[in-house]
């Protein structure tokens, strides 16, 4: 089984626990920008404790998924995640935050055609967004430039007033600028 088709099935399976979710990270920048590989996947879950048990069971015995861990990794605001165990493939999951911009990006997010199935992803924009903060955060070129391939091959589909309200908001001006600079067609 790809990732492709396990991050299919974990959205299908929160879908029938009734959670609300969206595929970010790499994958997202993926489906916007230019491929790359990666070896794993990225979720934004709307997730509380019972959510988390209704999950591990809707799971079950194909994946390893630590039900305790999860909870406690909720409480402290990091990731957990669930591993397919005839691929060994890793998904992790990231309880939406609670911050401004988190709320607003998955308020935005898109129902989209992937991998045989309807999933919800974030939006290219808010894609560049989270791609460069993570690029401020850990001075990641490889951050940098997913945003940069979504914003070349998106262009003008792209809303760059709402990146650049966003950028300020982030603190991440700098960052943009930087991206607009590079996607700017040549003199």
């Amino acid at each position: 089984m790809s990732l492709e088709e396990v991050v299919a099935l974990v959205s299908a399976k929160l879908e029938e626990c009734g959670i609300s979710y969206m595929i970010v990270g790499s994958f997202a920048s993926n489906i916007y920008g230019i491929a790359r590989s990666t070896h794993d996947a990225d979720m934004v879950v709307e997730i509380d404790g019972p959510g988390i048990e209704k999950l591990g069971q809707a799971l079950g015995e194909e994946f390893y998924f630590d039900i305790e861990g999860a909870k406690e990794s909720l409480k402290l605001g990091v990731m957990f995640n669930a591993v397919h165990y005839p691929s060994g493939l890793k998904l992790d999951l990231i309880a939406i935050k609670n911050r401004p911009f988190d709320h607003e990006e998955f308020r935005r997010k898109k129902l989209t055609n992937f991998a045989g199935s309807k999933c919800w992803f974030a939006t290219a924009e808010d894609t560049i967004l989270a791609k460069l903060e993570w690029s401020k955060m850990g001075e990641s070129e490889r951050q940098f430039n997913d945003a940069v391939n979504i914003a070349k091959v998106q262009g003008a589909k792209l809303d760059f007033t709402y990146l650049q309200r966003w950028a300020a908001d982030l603190q991440i001006e700098n960052l943009l600028n930087q991206l607009l600079e590079e996607i700017k067609p040549a003199a």
